[in-house]
């Protein structure tokens, strides 16, 4: 079997949660025009014709959290099933006539989303809108694709969780962090879940949350809008509008005790000592705080934890900091892969010292001007493409009701001052009520 090396497994864990590195480049503000139909379907058109193709995104509010906590890992599922057929699309052709079209399609399910995307030459803008409307509301959900499906589920998550060391790591976070909310789990959800669910089961949550009043559409790249429009009411318009989807309650009380776990874990060639706290959701003041704060700590090799752990005291070979960004909270999860050897408590200390030198000192103005720079590469360079500009659309839209903050949001963290990231340092990092897992590797017989 092919050994996953240490900088493979860091990798595959940043990029699960979102952590990308971009170039530096100018930004113009991006100009749209938004839409919704009688069904209640959001639309946002962008014209971007720095090359000839066409980006379509379509959004929907439902991922893992509103899941019941008996079938967890049904919006991850829809992700898959999608790409079956519908009624008037043949099984298995989907990936076909968008191929054989030049084009490219992919999808992606989060705690608190499930995002469809294309991307096609600017000719056949008109595939990609009529794909989604007919995965929009006449999927095929019956036994042939269902079952394919949940082989496939199956086999995914025994590539991600069972196969890769720290593979659980995610799961128990969330599980100890969260106990008794629907962040709970995670989107991959449980495979006896899927095996136990029925076809009316899957039927009834597709009639819930994937119709049009519960969706942003964005349409980016280069086309004519009017032409847009009239595809987009062709396709799109003729679907009812349903009523407000069913969600399950969120409820969430404070983190009220340490928690310590030891994982043995057959997979990890060294432990793995990971330190979860609770952090601020997704749009709040408090998130661009901890966002800067994220980059000063631990991204990077000249941040704080690694200049410690790495270079300095030579305790570690890797040191992260990965927020997890959620629409009612958040995660901050720290990441300290001790050197061969080494204790992993001592790792584990040596963390902790370096959040309370920030609750206690704060941070420099270097530092500070420093992560706002990294942010505005990353906020500019997100946005270089129709597809990534088609996914910031909908994204702002659905979240926040504003399409607009793909050219402001940098704003608010330019804002941010030293105190702001002192204060979150101390509101959700100086608590010992945190979750700390230790993964050890199996010992071999």
């Amino acid at each position: 079997m092919k050994k996953i090396s240490m900088m493979s497994v860091l990798l595959l864990i940043s990029l699960s949660l979102g952590q990308m590195v971009y170039a530096k480049g100018d930004f113009n503000p991006i100009k749209f025009e938004r839409d919704s139909l009688p069904n209640g379907l959001q639309v946002i058109y962008c014209i971007d014709k720095s090359a000839p193709v066409v980006s379509t995104v379509v959004h929907y509010r439902v991922g893992s959290r509103d899941e019941n906590p008996q079938r967890t890992g049904f919006a991850h599922f829809f992700e898959h099933l999608m790409f079956e057929g519908t009624t008037n699309i043949p099984r298995a052709t989907i990936d076909k006539y968008v191929e054989e079209a030049g084009g490219w399609l992919n999808a992606h399910t989060s705690f608190d989303e499930t995002v469809f995307k294309f991307r096609v030459p600017t000719n056949e803008i008109k595939l990609a809108l009529w794909i989604e409307s007919q995965r929009m509301r006449g999927l095929l959900v019956d036994s042939l694709g269902v079952e394919t499906q949940r082989g496939v589920v199956k086999e995914e998550r025994k590539m991600r969780n069972d196969n890769t060391a720290y593979g659980t790591l995610f799961e128990n976070m969330m599980k100890y962090l969260f106990n008794g909310t629907s962040y709970e789990w995670t989107p991959i959800g449980s495979e006896q879940h899927i095996n136990k669910a029925t076809i009316q089961e899957f039927r009834d949550f597709y009639d819930n949350f994937y119709q049009p009043n519960n969706a942003v559409l964005a349409v980016v790249g280069d086309f004519e809008i009017k032409e847009a429009k009239e595809y987009v009411n062709e396709y799109f318009g003729v679907l009812p509008k349903a009523k407000e989807p069913k969600r399950e309650q969120f409820h969430i009380s404070p983190l009220a005790a340490p928690i310590t776990e030891t994982i043995e874990d057959a997979k990890a060639q060294l432990p793995g000592v990971f330190i979860g706290y609770r952090g601020p959701k997704l749009g709040d003041k408090d998130y661009y705080a901890m966002s800067l704060l994220s980059e000063i700590l631990a991204s990077g090799e000249s941040s704080r934890m690694y200049q410690r752990l790495v270079d300095k005291d030579q305790i570690a070979v890797a040191a992260q900091l990965n927020p997890i960004n959620l629409q009612y909270t958040g995660v901050v999860m720290l990441i300290g892969i001790p050197a061969l050897g080494k204790d992993p408590m001592k790792v584990l200390e040596v963390m902790t010292e370096e959040i309370e030198k920030v609750v206690k000192d704060g941070v420099t103005d270097e530092e500070l001007t420093k992560a706002k720079n990294i942010t505005e590469v990353g906020f500019i360079s997100d946005k270089k493409n129709v597809l990534d500009k088609a996914q910031s659309l909908a994204r702002y839209y659905t979240y926040f009701g504003d399409a607009g903050m793909i050219n402001n949001e940098f704003d608010k963290y330019q804002s941010v001052t030293k105190a702001d990231l002192q204060k979150v340092a101390k509101d959700y990092l100086d608590t010992p009520n945190r979750v700390v897992l230790y993964y050890m590797p199996k010992a071999k017989k």
